[in-house]
């Protein structure tokens, strides 16, 4: 057998964490995208700069505090304690939670860069027609920023299968319900198991390959149109 259970298990959590995470993402980031866009306020600079923090942090400092944030003395896990929840680290849930943190960057900023470059003329022809803001944002700005929104489906999907050092911090290597791909593979090199390693790892640089490839199809289709 190519992969063993294990190896499959690892793949379908991963596939799982990364789904959720990316839907999570596009909610939570599409409108934060359009504030950090419109706002005039000085919190937009802080605020961009804690999204972006995750390119340039690394993972296992990032990890290393939200698993403080949210373990049993942090201030986020005390709360949920306090409410009769379970705390998140070491579960399903804290992966998710961890995977939206690190991977918000990924889908923020092609929505930001897509929505900066609209430009006011749209809404405005919109207002003249009456649209409330709230339908310029849904029947207007998203129908136009969909390429950005597909790129950054695409990464936020592609960067959250391929983590490590958060998921490993927070979630920790629970088989079956925290043991992503990633870990999987640092696992059998551990172990000495270079075959299983090999197997994984082709996996996941086929994965990454055709996602860029999908990703560069992408991009050159939305030229084209544009340059139509």
């Amino acid at each position: 057998m190519f992969l063993s259970p294990d190896n499959l298990q690892a793949i379908w959590l991963t596939l799982k964490v990364a789904a959720l995470t990316t839907l999570i993402l596009l909610v939570l980031g599409t409108p934060l995208a359009w504030w950090l866009t419109r706002s005039r306020s000085w919190l937009t600079r802080p605020v961009g700069a804690l999204v972006t923090l995750p390119l340039v942090l690394p993972p296992s400092v990032l990890g290393f505090y939200l698993l403080v944030i949210l373990g049993p003395m942090g201030p986020i896990g005390q709360w949920m304690q306090a409410i009769g929840l379970p705390t998140l680290p070491f579960t399903f849930e804290g992966l998710v939670v961890a995977s939206v943190f690190y991977s918000l960057p990924f889908m923020v900023q092609p929505i930001l860069n897509a929505m900066q470059a609209l430009g006011s003329r749209p809404l405005e022809v919109a207002a003249t027609l009456r649209a409330s803001p709230l339908d310029s944002f849904f029947r207007v700005v998203l129908p136009l920023c969909r390429p950005g929104l597909i790129t950054g489906c695409i990464m936020s999907f592609a960067h959250t299968v391929g983590e490590f050092g958060v998921v490993l911090m927070v979630g920790g290597n629970i088989p079956g319900v925290t043991r992503v791909v990633s870990v999987q593979i640092y696992d059998h090199v551990e172990a000495l198991e270079y075959a299983d390693a090999h197997r994984l790892a082709a996996v996941m640089l086929v994965f990454a390959f055709s996602v860029l490839m999908l990703l560069q199809i992408h991009n050159a289709r939305t030229a084209r149109r544009a340059r139509a």
